[in-house]
């Protein structure tokens, strides 16, 4: 396993980051379970998880899972980079959700009872809270960390300027702010190219990819319908139409180089500067140990201008657009 700093931190992440979000609704706790004995089993350090992962009725159960992985022993908290997050209303009452510090306070402490453990280590904004200010966001943050509840914050689907916002926030209170932005960034969505990443380069943040096959896209979907082995329906068939040529040529430039079409979309985002670890979501053990071929992959120059000609990304703004 490959490790790297999380962004300006003096945090050791692997550079696979196991996001849960299966867990509970698609993949059951036992083999949630085993999927997480094989991350360590691999090298991975970093696990991402939500408190409203489970969704629903069901909101927590994931945290829940983790829980009980970890209540197992064998090290397995200790040897964990655990980020979870807050934001999702987890009730229907006033105050269970958003990031007033009152919500902060509440829900991190009933993370921390659902995932077993008494810290964490990384607890995001899983959205930016425009109706409440960053000075008492910062302030709920500063005090769960001096009652060693979590060690660093991040964020999650900001702007580039809601990163600026809260950073400088952040540096009156003479505070380190945030550490890492999670974003969707893959080959087909670059729209973070404009603004985010920048930002985050700026302000020292780790880039953290969600959804780096675009919901399975990028994962040699146009192969599998011909083999018949896959059906799309609604919005990711109609995705799928928009973009047929550009997925046609990628998985035929993916077999000219001798990978799978995942492997090569997991591959490209780890040779972008800005990227920590992408987020890999895998339902089964079989998706785990197939999304780790991508660390062995290399990108000579010829190969990443082939896939930006394949899906044009874009400059940083505003030159993407005016001079």
């Amino acid at each position: 396993m490959d490790y790297t700093h999380l962004g300006r931190s003096g945090l050791t992440v692997s550079r696979i980051c196991l996001g849960t979000m299966n867990f509970g609704p698609v993949t059951d706790e036992a083999d949630g379970h085993a999927i997480m004995d094989a991350a360590h089993e691999y090298g991975i350090n970093y696990f991402d998880t939500a408190n409203v992962y489970g969704w629903g009725e069901s909101r927590g159960n994931t945290e829940r899972i983790i829980g009980t992985w970890f209540a197992q022993g064998g090290a397995r908290r200790e040897r964990t980079v655990l980020a979870t997050k807050v934001y999702g209303d987890m009730g229907r009452w006033p105050n269970e959700g958003k990031l007033s510090a009152l919500n902060i306070r509440r829900a991190l402490d009933a993370s921390l009872t659902r995932l077993q453990t008494d810290y964490v280590d990384i607890y995001q904004f899983h959205h930016v809270d425009r109706a409440t200010p960053w000075d008492e966001i910062w302030q709920a943050v500063e005090v769960a960390i001096t009652q060693g509840k979590i060690l660093y914050a991040g964020s999650s689907n900001f702007a580039g300027w809601h990163i600026a916002q809260a950073q400088e926030a952040a540096r009156r209170r003479n505070f380190i702010g945030l550490v890492s932005e999670q974003s969707i960034y893959n080959l087909l969505t670059r729209e973070v190219e404009l603004e985010v990443l920048p930002a985050a380069q700026h302000y020292g943040l780790g880039v953290v990819p969600w959804s780096p096959l675009n919901g399975g896209l990028l994962g040699g979907v146009v192969r599998t319908q011909r083999e018949g082995r896959r059906r799309l329906e609604g919005r990711a068939q109609q995705t799928l139409e928009a973009h047929r040529q550009q997925l046609e040529q990628y998985e035929d430039f993916a077999a000219e180089l001798g990978h799978e079409p995942g492997d090569l979309a997991l591959a490209w985002l780890l040779h972008q500067p800005a990227v920590t670890a992408p987020i890999v979501g895998p339902r089964t053990r079989e998706q785990l140990d197939s999304a780790v071929h991508a660390l062995d992959i290399t990108l000579d120059e010829k190969s990443l201008t082939r896939l930006d000609e394949i899906f044009p990304g874009h400059k940083t703004a505003p030159e993407d657009y005016a001079w």
